[in-house]
């Protein structure tokens, strides 16, 4: 019987861990299955510029995987039992069970609230695609000088008022953010964001805590209300509720508690990663959500279910930070050059320059996920094989 190798969400992490365990392990022997509520692979990074009213290139899964061996199943996850080994799904016949022997959960995460009042009623986000579509859609019915704010210093942040500035310089953009703007980054970055910020006319209010959205205005502690024709909330990401109901360790936030080949702590058969795992780096912090430290997790989870399988070396991909690539529109940009924990150093790329470099890092990531055949060499072994061979070890020692 082949073994059941299950993925949960065809993201940059489910979509390239799927890839690479078709690549390293024969379809004789294991049968791989792709869940993803949605036909194609959504460039979640690009969400801000599908909002703005850009179009992306369409990434149909099926045709992605087509001969890789990769079972491409459009379904949404709704539980998974992992005592029992089982996942529940609804598609377009109406619920289902499937069952595994090896899972790979990567259903990344959402939106969060943080629970403030009127966010849920009145604001729009860009964490997803259905979220993206809903902005677009608002900001294209907007009159010229109608106002715009968004809700979060972060990197979504500064990408979407400066995406939303640029395509629609008719607009009145703002930024509310809780520290300062790019107070995280080295000084000339810093000074770079201010100088982009000002050419596009985007206002900031910094230091500013949003206590509640209302339908015209976004309302701070400190008093002060904000015009908002529209609220775009980007203060960033929660894990599915699925996650902790799955009967998993889970961190207090709703994160797996995953080893260092990304297998939870509890439940060995069950791998975790992107936003959904709490991993530590290679300096032993926790990782943040990102696509820069998901990528490596997919890797090793995928090398790490290989090995196992086929008594293999376990190897380990370095799980650290190199960069923090910032788009500021179509024509700018910032590369903040960091340490392995994520800290600033002071070198950095601004500019045109680091506009292409983003864009590239951005088209580099979706060609990668796109071609998972392509890239490593194949190094496929055969379970049966390493099965006999250790067999074979066992009697020659008798």
């Amino acid at each position: 019987m082949k073994h059941r190798i299950i993925v949960l969400g065809a993201g940059y992490t489910g979509a390239v861990a799927a890839g690479r365990l078709a690549r390293r392990l024969h379809a004789d022997d294991v049968r791989i299955t792709l869940v993803n509520a949605e036909p194609d692979f959504v460039e979640r990074v690009r969400l801000h510029q599908v909002a703005a009213g850009q179009d992306l290139k369409p990434r149909p899964l099926a045709e992605m995987f087509a001969g890789t061996g990769v079972e491409v199943r459009l379904a949404k996850v709704t539980a998974v039992d992992a005592d029992r080994r089982s996942v529940a799904v609804v598609d377009t016949d109406g619920n289902a069970e499937l069952e595994y022997d090896t899972l790979v959960y990567a259903l990344g995460s959402r939106s969060d609230d943080h629970g403030v009042p009127g966010v849920a009623e009145h604001a729009y986000e860009v964490a997803s695609r259905p979220g993206a579509l809903r902005l677009r859609e608002r900001l294209a019915r907007l009159d010229a000088g109608s106002a715009v704010a968004v809700v979060g210093g972060g990197l979504t942040g500064i990408e979407a008022a400066t995406e939303f500035a640029e395509a629609r310089p008719d607009l009145k953009i703002a930024l509310v953010a809780r520290g300062g703007l790019g107070d995280w980054v080295s000084p000339k970055g810093r000074s770079h964001l201010r100088k982009v910020f000002k050419g596009l006319g985007i206002a900031v209010h910094e230091h500013a805590d949003v206590a509640e959205v209302g339908a015209d205005a976004v309302a701070t502690a400190g008093g002060e209300a904000i015009p908002a024709q529209v609220t775009v909330w980007t203060t960033g990401f929660t894990v599915h509720p699925i996650a902790r109901a799955s009967g998993v360790e889970v961190t207090a936030s709703g994160q797996i508690v995953v080893d260092g080949s990304m297998a939870s702590v509890s439940h060995p058969d069950v791998y975790a990663v992107g936003d959904a795992a709490y991993a530590m780096g290679s300096t032993g912090e926790p990782l943040r959500m990102s696509c820069a430290s998901g990528t490596p997790m997919a890797w090793q989870a995928a090398d790490a279910i290989a090995a196992r399988l086929t008594d293999g070396r376990l190897p380990h991909a370095p799980l650290r930070y190199f960069n923090q690539c910032i788009s500021l529109g179509r024509k700018e940009g910032l590369i903040q050059y960091v340490t392995a924990d994520d800290t600033a150093r002071a070198a950095s790329l601004r500019g045109r320059t680091a506009a292409v470099y983003k864009e590239l890092v951005c088209k580099g990531a979706a060609w990668g996920v796109a071609n998972p055949l392509f890239g490593m060499p194949v190094r496929r072994r055969s379970i049966r094989a390493a099965r006999t061979e250790a067999d074979s070890t066992v009697e020659a020692h008798a």
